[in-house]
């Protein structure tokens, strides 16, 4: 019911392009495709901090163009989205219990914060990538192509990693 207005509000807004829509859509879809096929936890959450981070970008580009002024839009965007992401799902009971740990971790809160590290890693590669070439990029839609190979990388190795601690 409270988050009806904020969808109304990001829908009408205008668009922003701090990390591309393609990429925000790309991570939700791989997140509801894990989550569907019943994916471990931990890989689920990379894909939910990616989308963290995403949304957090996008949401920090257009509270400078608001508020020019304003020096903590990425971590308050960060804050938001974090807390509008987890919040619920704790509420829901979908993170917090004790037999879905790996190392004393609920698995989707470790996943997540792998997630975003990982995200912002291959968001921090394509800025480098266009910084040594004057701006340009090597490949099409290599902003979203570098995020989601990051994550597909790290979901691939908390796969493993999982399958060693569960499976031997």
């Amino acid at each position: 019911m409270y988050l009806i207005p904020l969808i109304l509000f990001l829908l009408i807004s205008p668009p922003t392009y701090a990390v591309c829509p393609v990429c925000t859509i790309a991570v939700g879809a791989g997140l509801g495709i894990f989550r569907a096929l019943g994916i471990d936890d931990t890989i689920s959450g990379l894909w939910i901090g990616g989308l963290i981070m995403s949304m957090s970008f996008w949401m920090s580009e257009w509270l400078s163009k608001k508020l020019p002024n304003f020096k903590y839009s990425l971590l308050t965007s960060y804050i938001s989205m974090f807390l509008l992401t987890i919040v619920p799902l704790n509420i829901a009971k979908i993170i917090g219990h004790p037999e879905n740990q790996i190392w004393g971790i609920d698995k989707i809160m470790f996943g997540t914060i792998f997630g975003m590290i990982a995200f912002v890693i291959g968001y921090l590669i394509d800025q480098r990538i266009r910084q040594k070439n004057n701006g340009k990029v090597l490949m099409y839609y290599q902003k979203v192509i570098l995020p989601v190979s990051a994550l597909l990388i790290s979901s691939g190795i908390m796969y493993a990693v999982v399958k060693l601690i569960y499976h031997g």
